[in-house]
């Protein structure tokens, strides 16, 4: 069993910048993957980046040039997220595959003036 808890959400203007964490707990040993998805009202979850063990990130096309995906432990992940735009407002989740998928319970990121 893996535990995931984002933190780091919240409201922010147009142009700025946001750091999203995931501490992972249990049998972090197990983790090959990690990364983050969102989910916007009224529409689909997506990949936005994920990284894996060894440290290749893959990045959404949405999100290419402007969100940093890094690991910096055996059980922690960020996401940077600079330039947010309003469509990045969603709900982004913490995910890893240890032998089967895991989430976290979201935090919620919001882009407004």
């Amino acid at each position: 069993q893996v535990h995931l808890v984002e933190s780091g959400g919240g409201l922010v203007q147009p142009g700025g910048s946001l750091r999203l964490s995931c501490a992972a707990s249990g049998n972090i040993f197990s983790i090959n993957v990690m990364g983050w998805y969102r989910q916007a009202p009224g529409k689909q979850r997506e990949r936005v980046a994920r990284i894996l063990n060894g440290g290749s990130p893959n990045y959404a096309d949405s999100v290419k040039g402007r969100f940093t995906i890094s690991r910096d432990s055996a059980n922690t992940v960020y996401l940077k997220m600079n330039s947010l735009k309003p469509e990045d407002t969603a709900d982004y989740y913490c995910w890893c595959n240890a032998g089967r998928d895991y989430w976290g319970q979201g935090t919620q990121v919001t882009v407004s003036s």
